[in-house]
């Protein structure tokens, strides 16, 4: 069933009239119809089940049917990564982040980054989009642009992860990760994290691992790393 977003709905929702945009993509491209049911998720663990009583293109009107609390995952991953020079693949990042199952993710800027500008609107999209796709009751948080060195001043709780390409001592994140804790995983721009990052994070208490042996792009580790945190806490 088709799947749509609205951050404003609550248990108490009865009715729900979807904004000329939605209305239409649901009207003219879905093809909905009066009588026609779909779900709707406010991104905060609710899905709504609801049944079309106006399908008008401008002004789609629904009517709540049904509400059920999803449970979140016990778990939190939070994957602070480098923007990508090319746009396309750090949205490509998002898109995938979001499908497998990230809860938060935050756009670094480190030494080395050649993307210094982003768009957050944009970017939000791509996360609303990939969440309903995938039938999530849950919008990953999105922050916004944050220098490496603020990041280290953050307290933060569980495993704390920096995957960089130097050549020195890592452990495999696969066998670090603890299930049911939560995660923050650093992944650095093309050129890698400089030399004094990767110092700093240690320092911090952030844990070198590698992915494997081959190097990845930045938008290739960080998927992987979701990838890995997800199949050890839903093994």
């Amino acid at each position: 069933m088709q799947l749509f977003y609205n951050p404003n709905l609550d248990e108490t929702s009865s009715q729900f009239f979807f904004d000329a945009e939605e209305s239409k993509h649901m009207v003219r491209v879905l093809r909905k119809k009066v009588n026609d049911e779909v779900l709707i998720t406010n991104g905060k663990g609710l899905m709504l089940s609801a049944k079309i009583t106006d399908s008008n293109p401008k002004k789609c009107a629904v009517e709540i049917t049904g509400v059920k609390r999803v449970h979140p995952q016990n778990y939190w991953l939070h994957m602070i990564v480098a923007p990508t020079k090319m746009n396309d693949r750090f949205e490509w990042f998002l898109e995938k982040a979001t499908e497998i199952g990230v809860n938060e993710i935050t756009p670094v800027l480190c030494e080395h980054s050649e993307r210094k500008t982003i768009k957050l609107d944009r970017y939000m999209k791509v996360i609303q989009s990939a969440m309903k796709q995938s039938n999530q009751a849950f919008l990953p948080k999105l922050n916004e642009l944050t220098n490496f060195n603020d990041i280290l001043e953050e307290p933060r709780e569980g495993g704390l992860f920096i995957a960089h390409c130097e050549e020195s001592e890592k452990y495999e994140l696969k066998r670090r990760v603890i299930p049911d804790k939560p995660i923050t995983i650093l992944i650095g721009p093309e050129g890698d994290f400089s030399a004094r990052e990767i110092k700093a994070a240690k320092q911090k208490g952030f844990l070198p691992v590698s992915m494997g042996r081959n190097r990845l792009r930045t938008e290739t580790a960080a998927i992987v790393a979701c990838t890995t945190v997800t199949i050890i806490n839903n093994g």
